[in-house]
């Protein structure tokens, strides 16, 4: 009574073979690699630009632990450049904000992956730099 269908459907999702696809899991793991690589860029810089010698210890320390984290999730350890010297002590407060915006989107991202150790990494590195005087509410 009805003629079947001879062609494929054009609301079919059309699937481009060769093409290769990643996981959930990989996905978060790419995204939570390059959160991690961003916080250890900025915490890099804040090093260099502290003099306080158990601040400047504990950054060191911090960066060290992300950058373990980074080459779990990702296979290998993070470039890392070595920041310019005599950078201006003013940019500080420019920079906690940007790591603390850096730990959040990384905690995201870990808690999205239910990734326990990256979670505890990502809450301590955005208590640290919540902790350093920054007030979002006048930021």
């Amino acid at each position: 009574m009805y003629e079947p269908i001879r062609t494929k459907s054009v609301h079919s999702m059309a699937v481009a073979p060769g093409i290769p696809h990643r996981s959930r899991e990989e996905e978060l793991d790419i995204r939570l690699a390059g959160q991690l690589t961003a916080l250890l860029t900025v915490t890099d810089e804040l090093h260099a630009l502290t003099e306080c010698g158990a601040e400047r210890a504990a950054l060191a320390s911090a960066a060290d632990r992300i950058a373990t984290e980074v080459a779990r999730l990702s296979g290998h350890h993070p470039l890392r450049a070595e920041p310019t010297d005599g950078g201006d002590p003013a940019r500080i407060p420019a920079l906690q904000q940007r790591a603390h915006t850096l730990a959040g989107n990384a905690l995201a991202v870990a808690t999205s992956r239910d990734d326990a150790g990256a979670i505890a990494l990502a809450e301590e590195r955005l208590a640290a730099h919540d902790a350093n005087g920054m007030d979002l509410a006048t930021a």
